[in-house]
């Protein structure tokens, strides 16, 4: 089964579950934009790439929405440097 991503917006979360755990990355929304500011894989999946596929998750349902992106978390900052097809979603700085 693929694995899903799942807005929480009472949780302010995308939650991502995978083969029965819960990886997430947890959002505020700021000026019109998304801030990522946490992202979170439990141990046991931690170097499988659930991260980067999570985060790649986010990011397709964030333009989708026609959204823009305010990366805090270092892991998605590291994931956008390494990723230029998501420059576009960079909210502009003040």
């Amino acid at each position: 089964m693929p694995d899903q991503l799942i807005d929480n917006t009472e949780r302010g979360r995308y939650e991502y579950p995978v083969e029965g755990t819960l990886a997430f990355v947890d959002y505020r929304r700021v000026d019109g934009a998304i801030a990522l500011t946490h992202a979170e894989v439990p141990h046991e999946l931690e170097g499988r790439g659930i991260g980067s596929r999570m985060v790649r998750a986010v990011l397709d349902a964030i333009r989708a929405d026609g959204g823009k992106v305010i990366p805090q978390c270092s892991f998605v900052v590291a994931f956008m440097r390494k990723h230029r097809e998501y420059h576009d979603l960079l909210a502009p700085s003040n």
